[in-house]
């Protein structure tokens, strides 16, 4: 499949690849960190970092999709893959723990900058999806609590993360664009077993508007896409906060 130019490539390899008609190319790696943080005494979020410095052009919105062919998560309220947290932060960490604490740049709204696209549900099926709103087509953060690497894996007292269902969707436009110049982006994945293989997550340097369908989404023009190969396994202006 050909790409548009300014698309960025995420291989089953790990590495970030910027596709252009140019003879160079920009590659970025997503790097699963060492060990595992969350809440305690099941801290089961794996962390994977990438460096967003040799990026050309600005970000606006991050998205994640589900694309696990029907084996991230549980079922039911657990379908799909499952976001423990979210951040970009001008450390550059080597293991969950320091991702888990590093300040992160106060870019993300997670009351009002978040367009969910719930996925369908395995057997048995529950009221709505685990993390979301009443009517299970919203981001719940107070459950969810996206801004923190605190997610707890068991099915009996879940907490701290959102499922997104099989081929369901999430979206964060940012309060203010950045540039990729000395940053690093961190996705924790619930459970520690390769699910983030299973997700599309693209950056993209315009706002999110509507809701685009899952499998056209990283081929949004002017946008940096990161490709996930899917894996059949379960599981304000920019300042610093901590």
């Amino acid at each position: 499949m050909a790409y548009p130019s300014g698309l960025v490539k995420f291989c089953a390899t790990g590495a970030l690849i910027l596709a252009s008609t140019q003879a160079s190319a920009a590659v970025i790696s997503l790097t699963k960190l060492t060990g595992t943080t969350g809440t305690a005494p099941a801290a089961s979020t794996a962390v994977y970092g990438a460096s967003l410095s040799s990026l050309a052009g600005t970000i606006a919105a991050i998205s994640i999709s589900d694309a696990s062919g029907t084996f991230g998560g549980a079922g039911g309220m657990f379908s799909g893959f499952d976001l423990d947290a979210i951040k970009i932060s001008t450390v550059n960490c080597a293991t969950a723990g320091c991702a888990a604490g590093a300040p992160s740049l106060a870019v993300f709204n997670f009351s009002s900058g978040v367009i969910f696209t719930p996925g369908s549900q395995r057997t048995p099926a529950d009221a709505k999806l685990f993390g979301t709103g009443p009517a299970g087509t919203t981001l719940s953060n107070s459950v969810a609590t996206l801004g923190q690497f605190d997610g707890f894996s068991s099915t009996g007292t879940p907490d701290g993360f959102i499922s997104l269902g099989d081929n369901g969707s999430i979206a964060f436009n940012l309060t203010s664009t950045i540039s990729g110049a000395g940053l690093y982006l961190y996705i924790g994945e619930v459970g520690d077993n390769g699910e983030v293989a299973g997700s599309n997550i693209n950056l993209l340097s315009t706002p999110v508007r509507g809701v685009p369908e899952p499998a056209t989404w990283a081929m949004m023009v002017g946008g940096f896409g990161l490709i996930g190969a899917a894996m059949r396994r379960r599981q304000r202006g920019i300042a610093l906060s901590a």
